[in-house]
């Protein structure tokens, strides 16, 4: 977890879709074996194979089962889909912040208990920007006569990353403003809570905030490139059915990609200066 690599290694197992389908028993089974080996009586032949998926379905700081949809193998596409229209565009901007707003709440740091208020602010907070923002775009990109119909959907096809790129700071600061006021708790070498600070709470928010604005690139800019180019192919335009699945795939692909080299920008742990 000290280097980039390392990190992108075990995100890439945290998004893995199949901790999605691990069964309670399962699981129970895996973190019992964590156990056995913390106390030196894990039986031989056991691998890393049947413990991996733990850390990626248990929070780390409540101990608790993650609701499935939220956990960081959860993917919502829709966002990208050509020739919106005005209600489908407030509709996935709606779609996809929700999901995001659960999913930082599913996964905050839980040292600092926060109250539902400040999970409801967050959550109308960041659908009002996206939605706004995604709208105001689009409203913009439609008046904009001097360019070409194809120049137009091309444009139309960013919108998404700008919404989403916004909503997504707005979303993590007011979820977790919480932390900037209360601090979080911070560890000596040893792992021992030493106290609570408002640094580290800023430090923490900074990143996550970071990783939510890298996060989208790969997501919502390759995709339509790429899907401009694979629509002008003869394979689509004979056959016009395709173009949903292929761009799901397309989106599946950058998504799977994105996701673990944004969340491993950072260690889940960081050093600060005293």
């Amino acid at each position: 977890q000290t280097s980039f690599y390392g990190r992108f290694r075990h995100f890439l197992d945290i998004i893995d879709p199949r901790t999605l389908f691990v069964t309670e028993s399962r699981l129970k089974e895996a973190v019992q074996l964590l156990e056995d080996y913390k106390h030196g009586t894990l039986p031989p032949g056991v691998t890393n194979k049947e413990v991996r998926g733990k850390s990626a379905i248990i929070h780390p700081d409540t101990n608790e089962t993650i609701f499935m949809p939220f956990r960081m193998s959860g993917i919502v596409v829709g966002l990208l889909l050509p020739n919106q229209t005005l209600a489908s565009t407030v509709f996935w901007q709606w779609l996809n912040q929700s999901h995001n707003a659960c999913v930082n709440y599913a996964n905050r740091n839980a040292t600092k208990p926060s109250p539902t208020s400040k999970f409801i602010q967050g959550y109308l907070g960041a659908v009002i920007s996206a939605v706004s923002i995604a709208v105001g775009l689009n409203v913009l990109v439609q008046r904009a006569n001097k360019f070409t119909p194809a120049t137009r959907l091309l444009i139309q096809r960013f919108v998404p990353f700008p919404a989403v790129a916004s909503a997504n700071i707005c979303n993590v600061v007011l979820m977790r403003h919480t932390e900037l006021e209360e601090g979080i708790d911070v560890l000596d070498s040893n792992g021992n809570i030493v106290g609570s600070s408002r640094i580290a709470a800023k430090h923490a928010l900074l990143e996550t905030a970071l990783t939510r604005v890298v996060l989208p690139m790969p997501i919502l800019v390759l995709p339509p490139i790429i899907m401009s180019i694979l629509e002008k192919t003869s394979f689509l335009r004979s056959r016009p059915r395709m173009i949903l699945p292929v761009q799901s795939l397309v989106c599946l692909a950058a998504f799977g990609l994105a996701l673990p080299l944004a969340i491993s920008l950072f260690p889940q742990m960081s050093e600060v200066s005293t």
